[in-house]
């Protein structure tokens, strides 16, 4: 059966039976559903998990609701699966911003599915207006939180270190981001806050273009001081940056900035063709740099970005782009970023979804990888972070961890094809402890052995972001109203097609449904939320 894909495709279609959603779902809704279900019928299955997804969205769960800011997440009661302020991971990242500020974004504009997700945790429904009132608020609190950051540390030049907090303490840089900056989370929030603004004006009111105007600023000024904090020249961006004196202003004389690592043997510079993307394009954009220098930075990436055919056994041959682990967080541009306006880039994307689904069909494996926490310890502790699962075969790092899979790993697939990227978020879903009363659990071993009772942000809003297509629309419109759509454009299709021409090898080659299960080893639901 493996030999064809498509005739697998057609048999789960056919041959799991139906299971209709429950009214109201309970927590535990995955149980009510089947493959063929999901396949006949996506948008009830969407529309449960959207509303369960949103229970996350709570004070001292998944942020702070005094700040407006981010939370990582949070530990869960490895009996009840209920969270405690005590498990509260109360610190965060621009990367973490970015993911809110999308999907606030989507509010903004009115979404469907995101005023859902909104609204989930303050009783349900599906009024926009004050689905919108929720967010503006959120938006203002964490306007004013950037600015009071910015003027306390801004030797940082606007940019988010990892940061702490709580409802009692404000922001400040934890204990190991001291006079350090990243580029790139900040390069994800950069664009997620330029697709914001684009949203706020999109809605007529004092409000909206009040805090548009406000969060406009926030980035021209970033636009001023991004090249003396990260930029090196000939194409050379700092992956973190060294901050004399976070407390001294950006063009203080006694202020400098080092890129971290530049005298070690590594590599301290951005030079990779995937997330780390982000930061590039903002600065090829809205950096002022001359054309030199702007060649100078697609120059420098040009040798990671490699062509790389995947096979295996009874599946035709697909050539995708290679990852660096292929996690599928690399490739988070394709939520913010118009790349596939640019036909060749269409095919590459859906490419690589096709061989995450049918590289784990293809192994008899129930789900899919991303860098992500592993399972917690019988003290409910997370055991530590695995960044390193993706698809070896396909990636410039060969040593990777594959033993835990997480839903996250569809937040691509969401976008490429939403129905099947809900079917195999169902096969990982569906297994023993990984629903919780605030939606998806982070990550499941796939012998079915341990779960990870924890939530955040990475695991579970990349899914639902990717779920309301991303924010590539608004960025889009945006892009042509700065009138820098079509040099991005031209870029795209320049760059990707020294090392790709269409047509690809697989492009017909249909998506992949999971043909196995996460091992039932007797583990129990979570107490809140069994069947």
């Amino acid at each position: 059966m493996l030999g064809n894909p498509r005739l697998l495709l057609i048999l789960a279609a056919a041959t799991v039976s139906w299971a209709g959603p429950r009214k109201p779902p309970s927590c535990r809704f995955a149980t009510d559903y089947s493959a063929s279900s999901i396949l006949k019928n996506p948008s009830a299955f969407e529309t449960d998990l959207l509303t369960w997804e949103g229970m996350f969205h709570q004070h001292n769960v998944s942020y702070n609701s005094v700040n407006g800011m981010t939370f990582d997440g949070t530990l869960l009661d490895p009996i009840t699966g209920v969270h405690n302020v005590n498990g509260l991971h109360t610190f965060s990242a621009a990367s973490k911003e970015s993911l809110h500020i999308m999907i606030l974004a989507h509010v903004i504009e009115g979404k469907k599915g995101a005023v859902q997700w909104i609204l989930a945790a303050h009783g349900g429904g599906s009024n926009t207006e004050r689905a919108r009132s929720i967010a503006i608020d959120i938006i203002e609190r964490k306007w004013t939180s950037y600015s009071s950051f910015n003027q306390t540390y801004p030797g940082f030049g606007g940019f988010l270190p990892w940061f702490a907090h709580t409802e009692f303490q404000t922001l400040a840089p934890t204990w190991d981001w001291v006079n350090r900056v990243p580029a790139l989370d900040n390069g994800e929030n950069m664009w997620a806050i330029y697709a914001l603004i684009e949203a706020l004006q999109s809605v007529k009111g004092n409000k909206y273009t009040e805090l548009a105007s406000k969060w406009q600023g926030y980035l021209s000024y970033l636009s001023t001081t991004m090249s003396k904090v990260f930029y090196r020249g000939n194409g050379r961006i700092c992956a973190v940056t060294n901050i004399k004196d976070q407390s001294l202003q950006v063009d203080d004389p006694s202020q400098s900035y080092v890129c971290e690592g530049v005298d070690s043997s590594g590599n301290p510079f951005i030079n990779d063709p995937f997330e780390g993307q982000q930061f590039m394009w903002y600065l090829y954009l809205f950096g002022s740099l001359n054309r030199t220098e702007k060649q100078a930075l697609l120059e420098f990436k040009r040798p990671q970005l490699v062509s790389n055919d995947w096979s295996r056994p009874g599946y035709p041959i697909v050539t995708v782009q290679k990852g660096f682990w292929f996690s599928s967080h690399e490739n988070w541009g394709l939520m913010q970023m118009p790349y596939t306006d640019v036909p060749l880039m269409q095919d590459i994307y859906s490419n690589m979804e096709r061989v995450r689904t049918c590289d784990s069909q293809s192994k008899n494996l129930p789900g899919m990888f991303a860098s992500i926490n592993n399972s917690t310890d019988s003290n409910g502790q997370i055991i530590g972070y695995i960044s390193n699962a993706g698809i070896p075969e396909i990636a410039n790092q060969t040593i990777q961890e594959l033993d835990v899979i997480t839903p996250y790993s569809t937040m691509n697939m969401m976008i490429t094809n939403k129905t099947i990227g809900l079917v195999w978020w169902h096969n990982m879903a569906i297994a023993k402890r990984m629903q919780n009363p605030y939606g998806s659990s982070e990550s499941t071993r796939i012998d079915g052995t341990a779960t990870s009772s924890f939530v955040s942000w990475d695991s579970k809003v990349t899914t639902v972001n990717g779920l309301l297509g991303g924010v590539t629309s608004l960025v889009r419109t945006r892009m042509q109203r700065d009138r820098i759509y079509k040099e991005f454009i031209d870029v795209v299709s320049q760059e990707w097609s020294r090392v790709f021409t269409r047509p690809l090898k697989g492009v017909d080659m249909p998506y992949c449904l999971p043909v196995s299960s996460v091992t039932d080893t007797g583990l129990n639901d979570f107490s809140s939320c069994s069947m």
